[in-house]
């Protein structure tokens, strides 16, 4: 067991890893980052501009002149305006993964969380929390989970907040969301050196917490 002031969490979409983070955050007193919340801002205020996001010049300009803000309670600010709900969709998810790709994009998002961290206790989930962001983290861990429990999960979520959705639907969306995660050329997901990995499937957030609690020294 370790007292970390860094923990990671990765993983692909659906696979639990900001419940997991929000969770781990309130029980040992760190502070939560939530790297997606970034891009997926980031890609929100793309389409809002009506910008062509394959096109890296004009997405560049965009992010470079927004101001996001995440806020102890998990809200996210873009440009003093409340957008939690806004990016929390399916859609939200695709714009962060296509913003994302440009490495330019992801460097601005990455200097804000290091800005942030700096002498915090902080437990991060993304992509490439540790892999990129702070490769030099004390505990890392991987979730996974197979691409139907995944959806399974999306789909309920999205249900109970009113979304008109179908489960093969976010099951695409959902294979989609790893294949350009999987395979942007810049900081692809993948599992971090040194991490302890945790396939989440049939698994309540419950016993799941009960294997994290197993590696960090309270």
């Amino acid at each position: 067991m370790i007292n970390p002031r860094i923990i990671t969490i990765d993983g692909p979409a659906g696979a639990g890893k900001s419940t997991l983070a929000k969770e781990i955050a309130k029980r040992f007193g760190y502070v939560h980052l939530d790297s997606g919340a970034l891009y997926r801002a980031i890609g929100y205020g793309c389409k809002l501009a009506g910008v062509n996001l394959k096109n890296r010049e004009a997405v560049l300009k965009v992010a470079e002149n927004l101001k996001i803000e995440l806020l102890p309670d998990g809200r996210v600010l873009l440009n003093g305006k409340d957008v939690t709900e806004k990016i929390r969709t399916p859609e939200g998810g695709l714009l962060a993964s296509q913003v994302a790709q440009f490495p330019e994009v992801r460097e601005i998002v990455v200097k804000l969380l290091r800005k942030i961290a700096e002498g915090k206790k902080i437990v991060i989930d993304g992509r490439d929390a540790g892999t990129y962001i702070f490769p030099n983290a004390e505990l890392k861990i991987y979730l996974t989970a197979s691409p139907e429990e995944r959806a399974r999960r999306r789909y309920e979520e999205l249900k109970k907040k009113g979304f008109n959705v179908s489960y093969e639907q976010v099951l695409k969306e959902v294979i989609e969301r790893d294949r350009q995660d999987e395979n942007r050329p810049f900081a692809p997901l993948r599992v971090p050196e040194r991490a302890f990995v945790i396939d989440t499937t049939g698994k309540s957030l419950k016993e799941v917490l009960s294997e994290v609690e197993k590696l960090i020294d309270p």
